[in-house]
């Protein structure tokens, strides 16, 4: 599995949203400047998770985004779903029909299983682990006097 650029992309907006939370609504133009993500890129993106139930949104010079829910219950597996579909490395594995070898094939046990590593690890890990990683990591290296 390959996490696409949209993927990341939604990513680093939704750990910028969980860094800004309680801060009121985030304009996009600050998440892309932040993220180093193209604006109208990020403008698609964020599209889709509002649709997704992931993020609200709101219009207007005094509009912006923030987290649907808190970033503890966002999982990553929802986040690359709602962008990218299915998690599965072969056709085969969602759709049996797909291979006209599946009574003989010895591979779709092991692409289940990848599947099944994949959602169990992807829908363990929420935005809100993320952030906390993040931030722990951002704060190593400083020092206080």
């Amino acid at each position: 599995m390959k996490v696409s650029r949209k993927a990341d992309y939604a990513i680093r907006a939704l750990l910028d949203l969980a860094q800004h939370d309680g801060q009121g609504l985030v304009q996009s133009d600050d998440i892309a400047h932040r993220q180093g993500i193209p604006a109208p890129y990020l403008d698609q993106v964020m599209t889709t998770l509002r649709k997704a139930g992931i993020v609200k949104s709101s219009r207007g010079p005094q509009g912006g985004h923030t987290l649907a829910r808190p970033a503890s219950e966002i999982a990553l597996g929802e986040v690359i779903g709602a962008l990218e579909g299915t998690l599965s490395p072969m056709d085969c594995v969602d759709d049996p029909d797909a291979c006209p070898q599946l009574r003989y094939c010895a591979q779709r046990e092991v692409w289940q299983s990848v599947r099944e590593a994949v959602h169990q690890v992807l829908g363990a890990t929420s935005i809100g682990d993320l952030a906390r990683r993040q931030q722990e990591r951002q704060g190593q290296g400083r020092y206080y006097i």
